[in-house]
């Protein structure tokens, strides 16, 4: 089936007028979290409870049909069982409800014919009716500006990071970390079983989307193999697109299949997909979230050629052997920079090559790590930074991270820091909360800087 033609106008899903909540529970259940997590982001329009078994709701008026209900409703989260789920979607579709999300499970993912009967049913009365279908067994959209939220405490900040994810939960892990790592989210959309929305449709929007640049995606598998590779080649020509794949294995593709009766894929198959497109792929949570951090803190840049500043002198000679791993250079310090250089650091136990070894005493007197991250910068042989560094105590943390973000902030160079195994989390939120990507290692520093590197390369090539 061609998809291209059901592309529309996500915006009207993203910004609805007004939820109702179909199946909302009296008590502290699962599916009142929908409710806390619209209430706690500040929604602006009205919310209409569902319960036929209910008058009031946490204070709102509920009613026993969405059919009850006199005013529009653009949107609807679906509690309900399976059992009854269809005859809700039908009611829905009558009622000209815009967008329905199915968050209840038991459908395809099951691998029974009346889990894909059923779901089939749905999609059909939908589509039917003009109305899109998000799932089943998803937990729907998320968007800070317009008061979207699927669970409570995401951050409230808008930004510009769009994400798709077949998982619910990490969608919902990402946003509440997404502040600490310094990331806001313009639209997040949670697709389960892709019944009807594919994640391609996903990708179409987000490229054209003008608060979105940078995309993420979790997949756990793709349906529509060409419609998919021509939405990917076009998001990935206009923004990074980060991508993690899953079900490439035999492990991982049963699993997927059991958590959204996603198929398993060939893993080179999907590598020739990513590199055709020139999207970028990423295996593992940590590599995932890094590497959004990356493009979404770091400037676009093709440059190479890294200086390292190092207290200890051992991850100062890891970090090296990192960049060239990496595929990346180490860049050449003008003479210039090195005797300049020699004006601040320390004879003894350092070293003003690059790496630039500034030893325990730039612990003690961190302004050695500042005037070396000056100069650093000001040579015009190094198109980045990486700092390894900390101060001795919370007090000299802070200002260890004051002073970094101060120099950052007067280069538009690529700047990356690196912890110091032992430095509290704190230090690292705040360099991230300032835009300065940090990393717990520079392996992982590096790794990350390559992948922003060979993605504008390419692009510009």
């Amino acid at each position: 089936m061609d998809r291209e033609p059901l592309f529309f106008d996500l915006d009207a899903l993203f910004s609805p007028r007004s939820v109702a909540i179909i199946g909302l529970p009296q008590g502290m259940k699962t599916g009142k979290l929908f409710l806390i997590a619209l209430q706690d982001m500040g929604f602006p329009g009205p919310i209409y409870p569902v319960n036929p078994k209910a008058e009031v709701i946490d204070g709102l008026k509920c009613y026993p049909s969405v059919s009850a209900i006199a005013d529009p409703v653009d949107l609807a989260i679906v509690l309900v069982g399976r059992q009854f789920a269809p005859e809700v979607v039908r009611q829905c579709a009558t009622r000209g409800v815009k967008g329905v999300v199915l968050f209840t499970s038991g459908y395809r993912e099951t691998g029974t014919d009346e889990g894909r009967r059923i779901e089939a049913e749905m999609v059909e009365t939908a589509r039917a009716a003009g109305m899109r279908l998000f799932g089943p067994n998803c937990m729907g959209l998320y968007a800070p500006r317009t008061g979207l939220s699927f669970f409570p405490g995401l951050s409230r900040t808008p930004g510009h990071l769009g994400l798709i994810s077949h998982s619910g939960s990490l969608a919902n892990i990402i946003g509440r970390l997404a502040e600490d790592k310094g990331l806001a989210f313009s639209k997040v959309v949670s697709l389960g079983n892709e019944a009807d929305l594919h994640s391609a449709d996903f990708l179409a929007y987000l490229a054209e989307d003008e608060e979105t640049r940078v995309i993420g995606g979790y997949l756990e598998g793709i349906k529509d193999g060409p419609y998919f590779l021509r939405t990917l080649k076009r998001a990935a020509s206009k923004k990074p697109v980060v991508l993690w794949k899953v079900g490439l294995t035999p492990e991982g593709g049963r699993a997927a299949a059991s958590h959204t009766g996603a198929l398993a894929g060939s893993e080179a198959i999907w590598r020739g997909v990513v590199n055709q497109c020139n999207a970028v792929s990423v295996a593992g949570w940590d590599q995932w979230l890094e590497t959004m951090m990356a493009f979404y803190l770091l400037p676009p840049t093709v440059g190479k050629r890294v200086a390292i500043i190092s207290g200890p002198g051992g991850l100062a000679v890891s970090a090296a052997e990192a960049v060239g791993r990496c595929g990346l250079k180490l860049a050449d310090l003008a003479a210039s920079t090195q005797t300049e250089l020699a004006r601040h650091v320390p004879p003894t136990g350092t070293s003003l090559a690059n790496p630039i070894d500034v030893s325990l005493n730039a612990h003690m007197d961190l302004t050695i790590f500042t005037r070396a991250a000056e100069l650093a910068t000001a040579d015009p042989g190094v198109d980045a930074v990486v700092v390894i560094g900390s101060g001795l105590d919370e007090e000299a943390n802070k200002q260890y991270a004051a002073s970094m973000i101060e120099v950052r902030g007067q280069t538009g160079k690529p700047f990356l820091m690196v912890a110091i195994p032992g430095m509290p989390p704190e230090t690292g939120r705040a360099f991230c909360r300032a835009g300065l990507p940090f990393f717990d290692t520079a392996e992982k520093a590096m790794a990350a800087y390559a992948r922003v590197v060979g993605y504008y390369a390419r692009r510009c090539g």
